[in-house]
């Protein structure tokens, strides 16, 4: 056996620790010899405390062995229980296997009971249900006479019962038995269909009964709500969907408002369409739809829920269905001023204070979040056709214009004049306003219409300068059969000249932007060939009058001295009297071509109607001639105010000198600066002007002609050719016939 410190190793630490701290405590107290004497007193204390501590472990000791004896106690006796329960269920277990053949009758009790609770709940239901059909004459009595809220309420209590019964055999797999509910209650449908017709004549008329019996509108939304939430509900639960759920009556409501909204006013007759019918169509429109705007914004909104966004709603159907409605419009073939209008009213009108942004709908109604009334793609269609139907217009107005300005020319009285006494007529002014008027028109619309009618308009002029120019080579052929038709032909030339110039300085003003007044390339060209051609046919007619005079010259008659020059100054001054008639800038173009003009035919009949002299004093007399001529011609275009710097007078003077020279070998020098001066002349002139002077011998000819070659010219930029229009005869070689020998 094993020993009691073995069995208990924890009282022998204990007793160990207990007898270090006494002896810690003592060798404390009795460190002195003084302190022996209390020993006596230390054990008596500490033998109080020890058996002070013992009395209580015995009393704690002796509780603890009571409560162990009580705790087997009950142990025992429960054990003894346990064993008597046991018993008990094994008998219950076997008194139930003896009963389990009587459970099968209460398996039918259990099937009777549930179709007595069943044919309970439906001896409840039956007055409900034999009453249906008597429910159903009441409801529609109710309809009739527009108890719609009390009728509902009993229309919804019938739906409810046979929603139920129709539920309980769903739940049942009674389907079979569900057509026969379906029959009974089929006076629903046709109740329903008479209570949605109304709901939806009273949607229809909205509009007005919001401000005549608000009422009525009222009740048809809270009817509508109800149906709506029992929608939800059955969606909700999606257990059974009874026949005819969902309604969907809200949106119903939606749609029958937004046909309401759409019909009659936006499917106008054709004759409404287009033409002047537009104009009163697209007012009336206008009115209509802020009239009807102002009562949802006021009125309705105040009869439906908010989360309706009635207005809303309202102001995006307007919207598409204007959008539609102008779509359609525009399938007609309208007049440009029907095209206007549509644009005017779309992109100005519509959006303008008179209608959606007007101050009583705003800032409720913004249709700014919606999309175009009319797409940039159709604007920009519309605006080409807008265009096309100007562009027929312009021209047929331009073609009239020109009609009556060609008739204008064969009148027997001068054009009118102007306040300083120009020639001009009424075409410039026509032209240009109209052209004007349509630019200023378009820019009432876009930027876009504008730019496009700014250059259709520069177009059509473009193409109305070439028929005038057309217009005026045939009134010139005209003239040149009979050149008194018409009467007053130099003064309707020059009248086209002003217009002319007129149309020039007005062409920049069209332009939309003010900072670009530059005139197209094109355009300037067609001016340019239209001046250019009234400018050619105006110098015809001084050439065919100085013709008959050219024709005396050079001459013998001439040579001693007649007063041809004189005559040509009178004609030429004639003619310049009559050019005084157009303005500056012309006017000083026509004495410069006239001063070429007189200049080439004076160098052309000497040139071309050789005469050679046969002495030093024919070239004398013929040097004397040619500078009195050249001085009397310079002297009148100077007094006309033609500078000297810009007359081509000057190459008779140089032609001249090559006359007048004294010496022969030095013609090859003086050769040289004339045709550096006039790089136009050719060698046939120069061999023509030594003919002339009848004393230069084959030699100095070889020379000159040979350096001629060796100094090729080529015309400078600017140049104003004088002797390449001069055409000189070649000479004639010797001709004989074959019967006898050349001399």
């Amino acid at each position: 056996a094993s020993s009691p410190d073995e069995e208990w190793p924890e009282a022998e630490k204990a007793e160990k620790l207990a007898r270090g701290a006494a002896l810690k405590w003592a060798s404390g107290v009795f460190y002195r010899p003084e302190k022996l004497e209390g020993l006596g007193h230390y054990r008596r204390r500490e033998t109080q405390r020890n058996n002070s501590i013992q009395s209580r472990l015995k009393s704690t000791v002796q509780s603890y062995l009571e409560g162990v004896s009580a705790g087997l106690e009950q142990l025992r006796s429960a054990a003894q229980e346990v064993q008597g329960v046991c018993q008990d269920l094994g008998a219950a277990r076997w008194a139930l296997l003896d009963s389990a053949d009587h459970f099968q009758g209460l398996q039918q009790m259990r099937k009777l009971m549930e179709e007595h609770v069943q044919l309970a709940s439906v001896v409840q239901v039956l007055p409900q249900i034999f009453s249906v059909h008597e429910v159903f004459s009441h409801i529609l009595q109710l309809l009739h006479g527009q108890h719609l809220l009390e009728a509902h309420v009993e229309l919804m209590m019938v739906e409810q019962l046979r929603d139920d019964i129709l539920s309980q055999l769903h739940l049942r797999g009674l389907s079979g038995a569900q057509a026969t509910v379906l029959s009974y209650f089929s006076g629903l449908q046709d109740l329903n269909e008479s209570l949605a017709k109304q709901l939806w004549d009273i949607v229809g008329s909205s509009l007005r009964l919001v401000r005549e019996d608000p009422v009525l509108f009222v009740t048809a939304v809270r009817i509508i709500e109800r149906e709506e939430k029992i929608d939800d509900t059955l969606l909700l639960e999606a257990t059974f969907l009874p026949p005819g759920r969902p309604k969907g009556w809200r949106q119903k409501f939606y749609q029958v408002l937004q046909d309401t909204i759409t019909g009659g006013r936006f499917h106008a007759p054709r004759l409404d369409a287009e033409g002047p019918g537009l104009a009163k169509h697209l007012a009336a429109l206008q009115k209509d739809i802020v009239c009807e705007l102002r009562v949802v914004k006021d009125l309705m909104v105040q009869c439906v829920p908010a989360h309706y966004n009635i207005l809303s709603v309202c102001t995006a159907t307007y919207h598409q269905a204007l959008s539609s409605h102008l779509q359609e419009i525009l399938r007609e073939d309208l007049d440009k001023q029907g095209l206007f209008l549509l644009l005017e009213w779309a992109l100005r009108v519509y959006h303008s204070p008179e209608m959606m942004g007007h101050p009583d709908l705003l800032p409720e109604v913004d249709v700014s979040a919606l999309d175009p009334l009319m797409s940039s793609e159709l604007v920009d269609q519309t605006e080409k056709r807008y265009v096309m139907k100007v562009k027929a217009s312009v021209f047929e107005w331009m073609q009239r214009t020109l009609e009556v300005e060609f008739k204008e020319w064969f009148r027997e009285e001068e054009p009118e004049t102007d306040h300083q006494g120009f020639f001009q007529s009424a075409l410039p002014a026509i032209v240009m306003q109209m052209l004007n008027e349509n630019i200023q028109v378009a820019s009432l619309i876009t930027d876009s219409l504008q730019q496009k009618i700014y250059n259709m308009a520069l177009e059509e002029l473009e193409a109305f300068l070439g028929r005038l120019r057309e217009a005026l080579v045939q009134c010139g052929k005209e003239h040149q059969q009979d050149r008194a038709v018409p009467k007053y032909y130099i003064s309707h030339l020059l009248a086209v000249l002003n217009n002319n110039l007129a149309l020039s300085n007005s062409v920049s003003s069209l332009h939309p932007d003010t900072a670009c007044r530059e005139v197209p390339g094109s355009l300037q060209a067609a001016l340019d060939r239209m001046q250019k051609k009234a400018t050619q046919l105006l110098l015809e007619e001084l050439l065919l009058d100085l013709q008959p005079l050219c024709l005396q010259l050079p001459s013998r008659k001439w040579l001693s001295g007649s007063q041809l020059v004189g005559s040509m100054c009178e004609v030429i001054d004639k003619y310049a009297k009559d050019f005084s008639r157009v303005r500056k800038p012309v006017f000083t173009l026509l004495l410069a071509e006239s001063e070429l003009l007189v200049a080439n035919q004076y160098l052309r009949a000497l040139l071309q109607r050789k005469m050679v002299c046969k002495s030093r004093e024919e070239r004398g007399q013929l040097c004397h001639r040619l500078l009195q001529d050249a001085t009397q011609l310079r002297e009148l275009f100077c007094g006309l105010g033609l500078d000297r710097g810009q007359q081509s007078l000057e190459a008779v003077f140089a032609l001249r000198e090559l006359i007048c020279l004294k010496d022969p070998a030095l013609l090859s020098l003086e050769v040289l600066g004339f045709i550096t001066k006039y790089p136009d002349v050719s060698d046939e002139h120069i061999s023509t002007l030594l003919d002339i002077r009848g004393d230069v011998s084959k030699e100095v000819r070889h020379v000159v002609l040979e350096m001629m070659a060796q100094h090729p010219q080529a015309l400078p930029e600017g140049y104003r050719p004088i002797f390449s229009t001069i055409l000189v005869p070649v000479p004639e070689l010797p001709f004989c016939l074959r019967k006898g020998k050349c001399a």
